[in-house]
């Protein structure tokens, strides 16, 4: 008879497959569940319906979150893992009455659907993923922390070229902010857009730079994949 332990951390024994195997069903279904329950028109009573499932796949959520770090070794470890982050911001805003439903969060922990089909090739690559951040990650946080600089920098930098002509738009350099995150990500929504000369050409340059800003995080991630398929070569 396998252990309580087995049977939720592992996947080597038919209890530990089919205990895997339903929370992996019940998160597809509260996924689809979810993105039913914002239709506009539905039946009130095939809303009904769906809010009583939530709350019951939120409760089978909570136990299994319990269970998991009840048979943790390093319960601290696995509370500040990313599955396990994942699953506590996806119940904890039921139990503090946010108004939040983050249940598609849990969305993430389908990757583990790879181990369950047995896909090791795939496993390899998630490795592979989980090497190149690890080798790239001080390279990635420095310049995240630059961007975020950057971001604040570009605010500031329209907001004196455009508060005199558009005093509703950039009326400070948090309105500003807005701007700033649509120009250097070069989506740029059109919703606020400079008018003055000067406005114009810090622009131009704001979305040359940002042109960077898209390409050197995936340059990172690419050439450090490239490093963790030769290592494994």
């Amino acid at each position: 008879m396998p252990t309580l332990k087995q049977i939720v951390q592992e996947q080597n024994t038919p209890l530990g497959r089919a205990f895997d195997a339903s929370i992996n069903f019940l998160i597809i279904f509260s996924a689809i569940s979810f993105a039913f329950e914002t239709l506009p028109d539905l039946n009130p009573g095939v809303r009904g319906f769906l809010h009583g499932t939530e709350v019951a796949v939120i409760g089978i959520f909570t136990v299994e979150y319990l269970l998991r770090l009840y048979v943790s070794e390093k319960k601290l470890s696995f509370i500040f893992s990313f599955y396990g982050l994942v699953d506590l911001i996806a119940i904890l805003p039921y139990y503090l009455f946010l108004g939040l439903d983050l249940r598609s969060m849990r969305a993430f922990r389908l990757i583990r659907l790879v181990r369950l089909l047995g896909m090791a090739r795939y496993q390899k690559a998630m490795k592979r993923f989980k090497t190149a951040f690890s080798m790239a990650r001080e390279e990635i946080v420095l310049f995240l922390f630059l961007t975020l600089i950057l971001l604040y920098l570009s605010a500031v930098g329209i907001y004196y070229f455009e508060r005199e002509a558009q005093p509703e738009e950039f009326a400070s350099v948090f309105h500003s902010l807005w701007w700033a995150v649509a120009t250097l990500t070069t989506v740029g929504y059109g919703d606020i857009y400079p008018i003055t000369t000067g406005g114009k050409v810090f622009t131009f340059f704001m979305m040359i730079i940002g042109m960077g800003i898209i390409a050197v995080p995936a340059g990172l991630v690419a050439s450090a994949l490239t490093k963790a398929k030769e290592m494994e070569g």
